[in-house]
């Protein structure tokens, strides 16, 4: 135990035992009054940077001889610490990615069911089902001069943004 102090509080390794200590205390401050925070990646990164690059003097420090090497092993604790705590976050980063907002042009590419009596290049709506399952009935205009009956499919083409309405046309004909 002795040993493991007197790594813990030489040089390089004292730096991190500070950062340490703050590490701790933040996370202790967290449980204890239970802050939340909107962007969890930055404490998470800096805490896992601290902890990684704590380590990684820890044992540069007990593995060299007094004096020489100390300042390579701080340089090699803090490269260590960064390589090691990108890699760690990476799916941490995927986890808390916020959402891609919906965007009506999510919709071209998908088929929807003619719901109104008739579409034509001036009138229509269709329901079109998004990838969470949900429905929503979308103003379509059909393509090409051709006309679509209730019930039929169409494939949504494009997104008209200024009309506000979808290009349709029959998806069992192709136009």
């Amino acid at each position: 135990m002795a040993e493991f102090l007197a790594a813990a509080v030489a040089f390089p390794t004292v730096l991190f035992s500070l950062l340490l200590l703050v590490v701790l205390a933040y996370w202790l401050t967290v449980v204890l009054v239970g802050l939340d925070f909107d962007a969890p990646v930055l404490p998470i990164s800096i805490s896992l940077f601290v902890v990684i690059t704590w380590f990684a003097a820890l044992v540069g420090t007990v593995l060299t001889p007094e004096g020489s090497l100390r300042y390579a092993v701080l340089a090699a604790a803090l490269l260590v610490g960064a390589l090691l705590t990108k890699i760690v976050l990476i799916p941490v980063r995927n986890w808390t990615r916020p959402e891609k907002p919906a965007s009506r042009n999510d919709f071209v590419g998908r088929t929807a069911v003619v719901r109104t009596a008739r579409v034509t290049e001036n009138y229509g709506q269709a329901e079109v089902t998004a990838d969470d399952g949900g429905t929503a009935v979308v103003q379509v205009r059909a393509a090409q001069s051709t006309e679509l009956k209730a019930g039929q499919t169409a494939l949504i083409f494009d997104y008209d943004a200024e009309g506000e309405f979808f290009w349709v046309v029959d998806i069992t004909t192709g136009g």
